[in-house]
């Protein structure tokens, strides 16, 4: 349990206390619906909620609050009085890092940041004690939050996301991370930051803070690396230090052998989800875990044991068809690489059912159009496109795609009801589009 003390709290946030109650926390929380019995409540304020509403009801089972606007509350609660909660939260997390003796290994990238995580703390939990990122919780609340958890935890996995220049620094302020891992670099999040090079910087922000650091060597985008510490390049071509060769699909997913450059080691991997971007997600879940003193062989059963991340590349069933389910978000890249599987796993006809690439400003109607002439070039029977900016999509690929079926529907539920309407036993779905899209609606009874 992370137990914390007044005291402590008091110095990670500088904060005044204006009310003393208990002298020790059980733990921190942010959200008064889900706090337990003698934890902190932080109330956090955005520009859409305000947690200060909810001070009353967090300090019916908590202990204490942070607030920036004091509160009127019962006798026997501690309330620390700051300038800025969030600031608050995130000193916390700080103070509670540099306190602890783990290593921390941060994982960003613009797609495959949640998978490899995932996969590495995977491995890592054969030897380790490891705190590792739940979800998706990888933004300057979430990261956070979830260090405020670091106890006797000898290894932390964190993912770092970012929507706009400096958020990789400011995370990396926070975890301070000993290794970090670039699983790639796309377009994404443009709107926020305006243009792929600055994508790239961003990302490479947290060259800064590691010691190592896990590279992508087949990403054309990862580039003009700057040497601000050690560099392990991970891919498929020659010269890489973990290269993936032999891959093969079949029903329970993808087999490879990776070979190791150090050391000329190599090892066989079963992985039992789809898709070569996963290939890509274990080579970086290797390279980190070798740097971390796990031998090859270990790597490669643990990864072997791997089920996935719900709502990223689910096989599914509507109708005897077979559905790939790929929910959780979208972007050009990811897009792409989702349109391969259907591609490669279809059966009969090759369903498409793409939601808007939502988040990418003013390059949004290009990349729309983009993706519909490439899906033109592709064997797909049905293209479904769900919302605005895939209107792009469906006029480039009913343009260029004849022998095809295109319709575009406004929302999720006409998606439905479009795709119940024509499916059949031997079609292959697949359904994917940004999250605020909702396309999980399409295969809700």
């Amino acid at each position: 349990m992370s137990r914390y003390t007044l005291t402590e709290v008091l110095e990670a946030t500088s904060g005044r206390l204006i009310l003393r109650g208990a002298d020790s926390f059980s733990g921190i929380s942010i959200d008064s619906r889900t706090i337990r019995d003698g934890e902190l409540f932080v109330a956090l304020k955005g520009e859409r909620f305000d947690g200060h509403l909810f001070v009353d009801e967090a300090l019916k089972k908590g202990l204490g609050a942070i607030v920036s606007c004091p509160p009127v509350v019962p006798r026997g609660r501690s309330i620390i009085y700051v300038g800025n909660t969030l600031r608050a939260l995130q000193g916390i997390a700080r103070h509670r890092r540099l306190s602890r003796r783990a290593r921390v290994v941060g994982v960003t990238g613009t797609n495959g940041k949640t998978t490899t995580k995932e996969m590495i703390a995977v491995v890592l939990e054969g030897r380790h004690k490891v705190l590792s990122s739940t979800g998706n919780l990888n933004n300057q609340i979430g990261l956070p939050l979830c260090l405020t958890e670091l106890d006797d935890h000898d290894m932390a996995v964190l993912e770092m996301g970012a929507s706009r220049a400096g958020d990789i620094r400011e995370l990396s302020e926070i975890a301070r991370p000993d290794l970090g891992v670039i699983t790639n670099i796309g377009p994404a999040h443009l709107e926020g930051f305006g243009s792929l090079e600055m994508v790239r910087a961003t990302k490479y922000e947290l060259l800064d803070f590691v010691s190592t650091a896990v590279l992508n060597g087949d990403d054309p985008n990862i580039r003009d690396v700057p040497r601000r510490c050690s560099v392990v390049t991970f891919g498929l071509r020659q010269g890489v230090d973990v290269r993936a060769d032999e891959i093969v699909y079949d029903e329970g997913g993808v087999r490879f052998r990776v070979y190791l450059k150090e050391g000329g080691r190599a090892a066989d991997v079963r992985l039992r989800v789809f898709g070569l971007f996963n290939v890509y997600n274990a080579l970086a879940a290797v390279a980190a875990c070798r740097l971390l003193d796990v031998p090859i062989e270990e790597i490669s059963a643990s990864l072997g044991e791997f089920r996935g991340v719900p709502m990223r590349l689910e096989l599914k069933e509507l109708k005897g068809a077979l559905v790939i389910s790929d929910l959780y978000n979208a972007n050009p890249a990811s897009m792409e690489e989702a349109v391969k599987e259907l591609v490669r796993l279809r059966r009969g006809r090759a369903v498409a059912v793409l939601g808007d690439m939502l988040e990418l400003g003013p390059y949004g109607e290009q990349a729309h159009r983009k993706l519909g002439r490439w899906l033109a070039t592709l064997d797909i029977d049905v293209l479904i496109a769900v919302g605005e900016l895939m209107s792009y999509t469906y006029e480039e690929f009913s343009g260029g795609n004849g022998d095809a079926k295109a319709v575009h529907v406004k929302d999720p539920q006409e998606a439905r009801d479009m795709l119940l309407g024509i499916v059949g036993e031997d079609d292959t779905i697949l359904i994917k589009g940004s999250r605020g899209m909702r396309l999980e609606r399409v295969l809700e009874d």
